[in-house]
């Protein structure tokens, strides 16, 4: 594999062999002469082999190892000849971040950090057998598939322009109920509302620095503000419903997927009918997610009155996906083209004037949230034209790994992470000791430097940086 420089934070694989397009990975030279990434890049480039793929791939400064496609990758497909992936989707359809925005300031709550994330942690269920009070059956559940974040909505969960700050209003409309299993049914039943393990979170956070006072003042965002970023997405139902059919393509379409670089890139041709039963199911579990998260998000919102007073005004700033596929338009050779663009691990990152942006942001640019670890800091950035223009309308979506699971767990304890966490003056409460010690900051890059590459690369702008003061795990 030939990895050439082309600038500093920009480096190509070229065509060759079996590869369709060139491959290129936006990130530093460190990431790239570190052995355990290669294998990232090395899934990148298998990716450039998948057919029907347009003009590039892209790993983004995040990028890391994932079950086939990286996680923090980016792959256009022509949506006549190209492909659909559940592996370049993820098993957690639309995980997703959204930050609720207050007229706090950190000097009015200060004192009461540790009770704010006491009702926040008393009031979401977590972990990884965190369970909902809502039992709504098969027949509730197919009308949260259809329905989406309004379907929360309507159920008493927050309100009406919740809607208007949502990617897609929180509801895309291509899903279908009929085309998912029983069993997803079954594991997503009492899932609804929680918040789940692994990297999931409820984080307090604090307004620290503002880089763009005219875009921060037109997101509602202003110094020593306090937010609330939600990151969590469609639990065991959107697990399943990946799991079936990942199974689906391997007994129907034995053929098609014959020669495939990786077994995990296991895919249907897009105008296939199961690559559209497959888009439609992912569809409802991209609608659950967005319901889970707007169910979680008011009951943050209840909690922060129940503490501060509900005079205290609790805004949504955005809710974006960074695990999904989309029917986009891009010129591809001077033509434009509907494309399914796939994103696992990344971002939309839409510039001024786009139609998809929400009208209240539409002249500015759409937020980009690039949430950092437990324990450091967390971004709001602004889309750009050039992310259009370039990467399929994407930016990064978080820190990204640099140890595994497994590794966190040997190298670190439980008593270095926590006192870590209080020495910054973070209160921190979670369903295990595990947990904290795998999603330790230790276990990530350096989000401030990511998030500079996307900067510098002007993907995405800087518009405030956050910084945690309560911390809720699962």
């Amino acid at each position: 594999m030939n990895i050439i420089r082309e600038d500093r934070f920009v480096w190509r694989v070229k065509k060759e062999n079996s590869m369709n397009v060139d491959a290129v990975v936006l990130t530093d030279i460190k990431t790239i002469e570190d052995p355990q990434f290669r294998e990232a890049i090395k899934q990148l480039v298998n990716v450039a082999s998948l057919p029907g793929v347009v003009k590039e791939v892209y790993g983004m400064p995040d990028i890391h190892w994932g079950y086939g496609f990286p996680i923090g990758g980016v792959a256009a497909f022509d949506a006549k000849n190209g492909i659909i992936s559940p592996g370049a989707v993820g098993f957690d359809i639309n995980c997703g971040v959204r930050v609720l925005k207050t007229d706090l300031k950190v000097s009015r709550i200060k004192r009461d950090v540790q009770k704010l994330v006491e009702n926040v942690y008393e009031i979401v269920p977590t972990g990884v057998g965190g369970r909902s009070s809502l039992k709504l059956g098969k027949k509730g559940l197919r009308k949260v598939c259809l329905e989406g974040a309004e379907w929360a909505v309507k159920a008493g969960y927050g309100f009406e322009e919740d809607l208007k700050v949502i990617e897609d209003n929180g509801k895309l409309s291509f899903a279908d109920p009929g085309v998912v299993s029983n069993k997803a049914y079954d594991r997503g039943e009492d899932e609804l509302g929680t918040l789940g393990g692994g990297n999931h979170f409820i984080e307090v956070q604090v307004v620290a620095d503002v880089y763009d006072e005219s875009v921060a003042e037109k997101f509602g965002l202003f110094r020593d503000q306090v937010t609330v970023m939600i990151h969590t997405g469609s639990r065991g139902f959107g697990h399943q419903i990946a799991t079936d059919y990942i199974k689906l393509m391997r007994d129907k379409l034995k053929e098609h997927n014959l020669d495939l670089p990786d077994k995990q890139l296991i895919n249907a041709p897009f105008d296939h009918k199961l690559g559209q039963t497959y888009f439609s199911a992912m569809g409802c579990a991209a609608n659950y997610a967005f319901a889970n998260r707007q169910i979680i998000g008011h009951l943050v919102r209840k909690a922060v009155w129940k503490v501060f007073g509900k005079d205290v005004k609790v805004g949504l700033l955005y809710d974006l996906a960074h695990n999904i596929a989309k029917l986009e338009e891009y010129e591809i050779d001077g033509k434009k083209k509907l494309l399914i663009v796939h994103r696992k691990g990344a971002t939309r990152s839409f510039g001024p004037g786009n139609e998809l942006i929400p009208e209240v942001y539409r002249a500015h640019g759409q937020p980009v949230i690039i949430p950092g670890d437990m324990g450091t800091e967390s971004y709001i950035m602004v889309g750009t034209r050039k992310a259009e223009e370039w990467t399929f309308g994407s930016s990064a979506h978080g820190a990204g790994r640099v140890l595994g699971r497994r590794e966190a767990l040997r190298r670190l304890s439980f008593s270095e992470v926590i006192e870590e966490l209080r020495r910054k003056g973070i209160a921190v409460l979670s369903r295990g000791k595990k947990t904290l010690i795998e999603e330790a900051p230790q276990a990530y890059k350096d989000v401030g430097f990511v998030v500079d590459i996307i900067d510098t690369l002007g993907i995405a702008k800087k518009v405030v940086r956050l910084v945690p003061i309560g911390v809720v795990k699962g």
